[in-house]
């Protein structure tokens, strides 16, 4: 049989658009059309319900009463349940317990639901909400990850990575440095916010409509709070107007809800949250007070490192035990670190549970070595491109704190590249010269790099299943477990599916993801969606193509090698026959014409006792080089430039590929220059929507903004045609601009004193980098002068 094997390239053959072309996404027309339906566009059922909860106003108390009263005369209210209406399971932690769909006695963050409502629109349910009349006896309020480190408060236990006796080594050093700095949260903001539509089905059953990128997740905790088996529900997800991890786990807790407004009603019920109480209710990305003290030698080389990352996890474990865990594994970032210690604190406070954030927890983990490498720099007198090459993984250097080997050294050489196609030695030369004649403005140039580990750190997420049809006509129908929220998959799965069949891709249909097609799915998320949803469609078309080249071989009297699909053809020797026609053939002959296919990734293990292990499948890698302009009067600053250089292996889609590489630059910068959560001391968020919470707009991207994907470097691992995740990675080439405004800031010791800067920079902070390093040189100059 001759198949397109997994690890070849795909052929460059006439059939239209397939794996490796540039192709639209497949809902453009629809988004820029108004057509692209959302949960919120979807036509209304008969008796249609809307959903609101009634939320905590206290961080922490306990609930002495409730009167709920003047919420069920409301004008428009159909229902109203509480905890005690709930017939099956109250908790719905995703992995572990501590999240109930709605509180009873206990609240521990403000906006914490704790009963809802059912009305006969959307504003009836919001204005029922508030009429709710509860006494609570306030209890203390952690709110900071001090408070909850003073307190030892923690949602699960603390874990540590250890490499040699890095305790020995710092103490015979003679460089060493301690810092430590906080990295904010971030909040996803969606352009479609949290919204569901549950319809009622035969047996008390329910059919979900979601906006999530976990619907199995969605159909299980549906059906435990409802006390059914999971074959009783459904959910559905066509599309998601974002996600960015914001979807992975929270949106569960609205279809658990409006299913429960279903059960009490027997009529359909959406649930959508306005975006000040989607902001207050749902959790955000983690943020971080990361702690060093790190030892190198005199050519800047790291010789050890005793590293905590401390995360605020909110009230509940949520996904916090894995994102921590993910900080952990790269505090390293690109760099070797020949003795470690990395200990990872998740923080229980009392605030909205954190949750997945693309990144996951690698992009604050990575934050500690961008800034080592940075003042290491500034101790011993370098440019911090230098510092960050010398410590490099390399070939006999290779070896992560938690074991892992790098197989495929790829960082030095882009890096170089990078180095090169943005002049960055003769900017820096530009720069140094611009700032010694501008007492004002300053400008600030960094190229930093990331290394990201590709594969769920949970081993039992790393499978996907996908469901492939041939119809008769020869058009192709496509199920998969992934979900498209705007990053493009649903068009790379259904290039994948015509590569495999060598048709053109407007033969390929990819449907909504339904968990009666495909079960048991993973999240999308983890940068994992194309490798695992991609290899599993794959999977299924080689199952078919081996039955239909068995039919050829029998029918046409061919050998099955003589066989192969080429150009919307099915070449049978001398004979070439028509896609459409070979399968019409195959049909009228009983030949199967459809399949389940699968996939686990290979390789992957982790021993979490012992912190040693594989827990990536391969790595991606990527960097960023760029620089800022600032006003030191006032903080005020601006991107001017940005190079990136990225690795994505044999793309299998180039423009998707680079606009997620454009977009998640854009958001890392975001969160770490602009995006900024602020709370009261009584764990209140003040930061409620666009007025106060800053996200970048066009204005704020880089004038001069040049992308480019990494030639001829296809993934050695047996991933989809060799390609290479792209959806998390980019993030964290933001960092360069965050290190490019400390850079700015250094400028003004002539770069021999490293400021502090926490991150969101905004301008505020910036101007404290600018007067900290103003106090520093003042201080310099007295000593010089005595």
């Amino acid at each position: 049989m001759r198949r397109l094997p997994v690890n070849s390239p795909a052929p460059n053959q006439s059939a239209r658009h397939l794996a490796g072309a540039s192709v639209a996404h497949d809902s453009a027309w629809k988004h820029v059309s108004g057509q692209a339906r959302y949960i919120d566009d979807m036509p209304e059922p008969e008796g249609l319900l809307h959903a609101a909860v009634g939320h905590s106003a206290q961080a922490h108390a306990r609930i002495l009463s409730m009167d709920l009263e003047a919420v069920r005369s409301a004008p428009g209210v159909v229902a109203v349940v509480t905890a005690d209406d709930v017939p099956g399971h109250i908790d719905i932690g995703p992995v572990f317990p501590g999240d109930s769909v709605l509180a009873s006695g206990l609240v521990e963050h403000v906006g914490q639901p704790i009963f809802a409502v059912a009305a006969t629109s959307h504003e009836a349910a919001r204005k029922a909400a508030r009429l709710a009349r509860v006494e609570y006896e306030p209890l203390p309020a952690r709110i900071t990850i001090e408070q909850a480190l003073a307190a030892q408060l923690f949602v699960r236990p603390s874990k540590t990575h250890l490499r040699g006796d890095p305790d020995a080594v710092l103490g015979q050093s003679e460089y060493r440095l301690q810092g430590s700095h906080h990295i904010g949260g971030q909040e996803h903001f969606y352009l479609e916010g949290q919204a569901c539509l549950v319809e009622p089905t035969e047996d008390q059953g329910a059919f979900v409509h979601t906006s999530s990128q976990h619907p199995s997740e969605v159909q299980k905790l549906v059906a435990e709070v409802l006390g059914l088996p999971i074959h009783e529900v459904q959910a559905e997800v066509r599309r998601m107007g974002g996600g960015f991890g914001g979807k992975e786990t929270q949106a569960a807790p609205l279809a658990c809800v409006a299913a429960l407004l279903v059960r009490a009603t027997g009529r359909p019920v959406k649930y959508r949250l306005a975006r000040a109480d989607d902001m207050i209710q749902t959790g955000k990305r983690h943020d971080f007070l990361n702690q060093w003290d790190v030892s190198f030698n005199a050519a800047g080389e790291i010789t050890a490192a005793d590293i905590s990352v401390s995360g605020r996890c909110g009230h509940s474990p949520d996904l916090s035990d894995a994102i921590v865990d993910r900080a952990m594994f790269h505090v390293d970032n690109a760099y070797f670190l020949p003795a470690a210690r990395v200990t990872g604190h998740r923080c229980k406070t009392h605030t909205v549970s954190n949750t997945a954030f693309r990144g996951f927890g690698g992009p604050q983990g990575m934050m500690v070595s961008e800034q080592v490498m940075e003042d290491i720099a500034r101790q011993l007198g370098k440019d911090p491109l230098d510092i960050r090459k010398a410590n490099l993984y390399r070939p006999g250097r290779d070896t992560t704190q938690y074991g892992q080997t790098i197989e495929q050294h790829i960082l030095p050489d882009l890096i170089e590249q990078l180095e090169k196609t943005s002049d960055y030695r003769q900017r820096r030369q530009a720069i140094r010269r611009f700032n010694a004649g501008s007492p004002v403005l300053k400008k600030g140039l960094a190229l930093t790099p990331v290394k990201f580990g590709i594969s769920f750190t949970a081993k039992h997420l790393n499978q996907a299943g996908a469901l492939v049809h041939i119809y008769t006509d020869g058009s192709i129908h496509v199920n998969h477990g992934g979900t498209e929220m705007g990053q493009g998959l649903y068009i790379k799965v259904a290039q994948v599916v015509a590569t495999a069949f060598q048709v053109d891709l407007s033969r390929v249909k990819v449907s909504a993801t339904r968990t009666d097609k495909v079960p048991n799915t993973s999240p999308t998320a983890a940068s994992s969606g194309s490798d695992l949803n991609g290899m599993a469609a794959l999977d299924a078309c080689e199952k078919i193509l081996s039955g239909l080249v068995a039919f050829g071989a029998e029918h046409w009297k061919v050998p099955a090698e003589d066989i192969h699909f080429a150009d919307n053809q099915v070449h049978l020797g001398d004979t070439a026959v028509d896609f459409a026609d070979f399968v019409q053939a195959a049909y009228m002959h009983r030949v199967s014409l459809s399949s389940s296919g699968f996939y686990a990734t290979p390789r992957i293990h982790f021993d979490h006792e012992r912190g040693q292990g594989h827990p990536f499948l391969y790595y991606a890698n990527g960097a960023a080089c760029s620089e800022v302009i600032v006003d030191t009067l006032t903080g005020e600053y601006r991107v001017l430039r940005t190079d990136i250089l990225h690795d994505v292996g044999r793309s299998l889609n180039p423009e998707i590929d680079r606009g997620q590489i454009e977009g998640g630059f854009i958001q890392g910068m975001g969160w770490l220059t602009m995006e900024e959560l602020v709370y009261s001391d009584q764990g209140q968020l003040m930061t409620t929507g666009p007025a106060t919470y800053k996200i970048p707009a066009v204005s704020d991207t880089p004038p001069d903004f040049r992308v480019d994907l990494l030639a001829d470097s296809p993934n050695r691992e047996a991933t989809v045609f060799h390609s290479k995740a792209v959806g998390e990675p980019p993030l964290m080439l933001g960092i360069s601009v965050w290190c490019a405004l400390r850079d700015a800031a250094a400028s003004i010791t002539d770069y021999r004193y490293s400021p502090p800067l926490n991150a969101p920079a905004t301008p505020e902070e910036v101007l404290r980098a600018v007067t900290a390093s103003e106090l520093w040189l003042a201080s310099a100059m007295e000593v010089a002068d005595e």
